[in-house]
């Protein structure tokens, strides 16, 4: 609906035929149908044809028809005129005038014709007239945008979609307003972002983010878009956003105004916006030249018109009074956010659980998350986006402290179900991508992270999954700058901070790796991961002591099996087997233990085995680590770390065949990876073959494995009294 062709008299043969209408060409789609050109055979004339396939659930036919009658009631020359509404059986379409012309976002991408400020007020000017003339119709636009926004052969600004936008803006195509209302995230007031009503301050705010974007070149965080966009506006005020310093001063103060984050901040009216337009006109031009007379003439107009009415000097009091004291009115309309908001908005609940479940280690904000999608699919079961978040549910619940398959299982379904349902929402990719994470199809994955970010650049769990997929496929120089650029992004978010520790830790860099563990730690105090991987960091750096005492400080704030596995581990190799037993005892125990993790069932084996009398609990214990870990193992055969345990458990268990047999595929598919080669080692020795053990063991030990941690491992009390152990020889440890 940009570009006007030139007209015709009659249509090309055999185009399509809707009642007497004939569509000449698709303009463009968005959430509720397509836009066409069309030919009117019995005015003939050409008109935009808005054909809308299914109604939003939340819009029933009436309340269109009434929308639209109200719409074709306004007189004002920069909306489009409506025709008509008319409805066949697939649906209904509005028809209205077809406008020629370009749009803002077509006239401020022209690197010919750059624009200049005055232009852009006086454009601005124009569009707040227009604007106060539909608010006092009692119709708010609700998504204005500059791809919505156009420009006549004439220079008059036309307004488009009012009351019935399309979302087919190009820089801003995810939408909260998709899972409830209408609009597009890059220009939607905070409130509107948390569930109230779109008002009339929501337009000014709009218009606030336009002529941010028109004067400066980019939007408000323009490297965003989606939920991550969504959350920065909500938090955000636009005092904190960026101004070139070559921005007159008030034209800065004119946008802060008009996208002020509280409403009692914010310019009330559009008389007041349009008032604050011209002042900044007249400052930038001194209102003295023939072409500043031409921008500012409407707004004059309408400036002179209100002031011969009648109430002209009780409505000239208002606004000194208003221009003097700010947005005052709205002390009294303050009640508008709370009694026009739903009573459950959906837009907001998805916010909120998203939100939550960016910090999945935690099982409680699991749960509030799993409430809110849940909720949400109560009232809508075919929402992709709270079916895409039930996935990601299950995959971390089955990831932390709940490894049962029956999550997982759920986790596939509702991945599946999301796509179904949607397959352009990043949202459903990256569920996707965490299922087959943890189903170990990691280059399945990637693509499925890889696909979630092409839709959604930045998309927080996208981002995620594709870091930790890089590092599971030990892709550690791919991961490490991915890493780096999502921390520039996301400085405050703990898993990214996490992520880069691991990589640099899998390095052997374990002096950085400290560092970004600590960072982790910083951004997240209550987060149990982070203080375990501080403690593996600080064990192979040989701080045994301060690694300790890091375990009883995660653990005073935050018990964990994670952390109780870690504190298990400190103790065996102190030689305290009675302790470790008990901390691996509550590695395993509901609630803050995990019954299904094959590695805690096989720690607590090892430990009892010191122990007399236990041995037959220590058989017990590996046989529920073997069942738990042969179905990973079907799924993941070439994992190296789950091949070197199970090559290690097959030893302990005396299958010496099926043991070599893994362990020496684990060492060929991760040759430098010290944690395969100790797990070989022991292997090794448990079986009998000392030479190749301290072999293996000297692999280990250059890929820095800490030498405490051989010291201390109480199945090498034998091999530690081999002379070759003690000698600088080609196989010693030592060396």
């Amino acid at each position: 609906m940009e570009n006007q062709a030139a007209e015709v008299t009659s249509p090309p043969p055999d185009v399509p035929q809707f009642q007497h209408y004939q569509i000449l060409a698709r303009l463009g789609a968005g959430g509720h149908g397509e836009v066409y050109e069309g030919w009117d055979s019995r005015l003939r004339r050409k008109v935009a044809i808005k054909r809308h396939r299914a109604l939003d659930p939340l819009r029933d036919p009436a309340s269109l028809v009434k929308e639209a009658r109200m719409t074709a009631s306004l007189h004002h020359p920069a909306f489009a005129q409506i025709y008509s509404i008319e409805q066949d059986d697939e649906g209904w379409a509005i028809v209205m005038e077809l406008i020629a012309g370009q749009t803002w976002r077509q006239l401020a991408q022209d690197k010919e014709h750059p624009l200049d400020l005055p232009t852009v007020l006086g454009w601005m000017g124009q569009l707040a007239v227009a604007m106060e003339a539909a608010h006092e119709s009692g119709l708010i636009h609700g998504d204005l945008k500059p791809s919505n926004l156009m420009l006549d052969p004439a220079g008059k600004v036309r307004i488009l979609d009012l009351g019935l936008a399309f979302h087919d803006d190009a820089q801003a195509t995810t939408s909260v307003m998709q899972l409830e209302q209408q609009g597009t995230i890059a220009y939607m007031a905070p409130e509107v972002l948390l569930g109230a009503a779109p008002g009339r301050q929501s337009d000014i705010y709009a218009m606030g983010v336009i002529l941010f974007e028109l004067a400066t070149g980019a939007r408000p965080f323009g490297n965003m878009s989606g939920l991550a966009l969504a959350a920065a506006q909500m938090q955000s005020t636009s005092n904190d956003w960026t101004f070139p310093d070559t921005l007159p001063e008030e034209i800065v103060q004119l946008i802060r105004a008009m996208t002020a984050r509280r409403l009692d901040q914010r310019l009330a009216t559009m008389k007041l916006t349009a008032l604050q337009i011209e002042t900044c006109f007249a400052g930038l031009t001194g209102d003295t030249s023939k072409a500043a007379a031409a921008h500012i003439q409407s707004t004059k107009l309408w400036v002179n018109r209100i002031l011969k009415q009648p109430r002209s000097t009780a409505l000239a009091s208002i606004i000194l009074v208003a221009l003097g004291l700010g947005a005052w009115q709205l002390t009294t309309r303050a009640p508008w956010i709370t009694s026009n908001a739903p009573a459950f908005s959906k837009a907001h609940a998805i916010s909120r659980a998203l939100s939550a479940l960016q910090q999945f280690e935690r099982p409680e904000r699991l749960e509030d998350a799993a409430r809110d999608f849940s909720a949400i699919l109560d009232v809508d079961p075919d929402n992709a986006a709270a079916v895409a978040g039930m996935s990601l549910v299950y995959s971390f619940r089955y990831a932390n402290n709940q490894q049962d398959e029956t999550w997982l299982q759920r986790a596939a379904a509702s991945a599946q179900q999301a796509l179904k349902l949607d397959s352009q929402l990043a949202l459903s990719h990256a569920a996707q991508a965490w299922v087959l994470l943890k189903q170990g199809k990691q280059d399945d994955a990637l693509a499925e992270s890889e696909r979630a970010l092409a839709l959604e650049p930045g998309h927080f769990f996208g981002t995620v999954a594709k870091a930790t997929i890089l590092i599971k496929l030990r892709r550690f120089d791919d991961a490490l700058p991915w890493l780096q650029q999502a921390i520039d992004h996301n400085p405050g978010e703990r898993s990214f901070a996490d992520g880069l520790g691991t990589v640099l830790f899998e390095q052997g860099n374990y002096v950085a790796a400290e560092k970004a563990f600590r960072r982790s730690i910083e951004l997240q105090p209550d987060s149990a991961y982070a203080y375990a991987n501080l403690n593996a960091a600080l064990l192979r750096l040989n701080r045994s002591e301060e690694a300790l005492r890091v375990l009883q400080q995660g653990l005073q704030v935050r018990p964990n099996g994670t952390l109780y596995t870690s504190l298990g581990n400190a103790l065996f190799a102190r030689g305290d087997y009675v302790g470790a037993a008990e901390a691996f005892q509550h590695a395993v125990a509901p609630p803050s233990g995990d019954p299904k993790s094959y590695l805690r069932w096989a720690n607590l084996a090892d430990t009892l085995l010191w122990i007399p009398g236990r041995k037959s609990e220590a058989r017990d214990a590996y046989m529920k680590a073997l069942a738990l870990l042969e179905p990973r193992l079907l799924r993941t055969p070439e994992d190296a770390t789950l091949l070197s345990r199970m090559g290690l458990y097959s030893a302990r268990a005396g299958d010496r065949v099926r043991s070599v047999e893994l362990l020496q595929k684990a060492t060929a598919i991760a040759p430098s990876s010290p944690d395969v080669q100790f797990r070989a080692a022991l292997a090794y020795e448990l079986l009998g073959d000392r030479e190749l053990a301290l072999g293996t063991l000297a692999k280990a030990k250059k890929n820095g494995y800490p030498s405490s941690a051989i010291e201390s491992e109480p199945d090498f009390v034998e091999l530690r009294r081999d002379p070759r152990y003690q000698s600088p020889s080609t196989n010693g440890v030592k060396q």
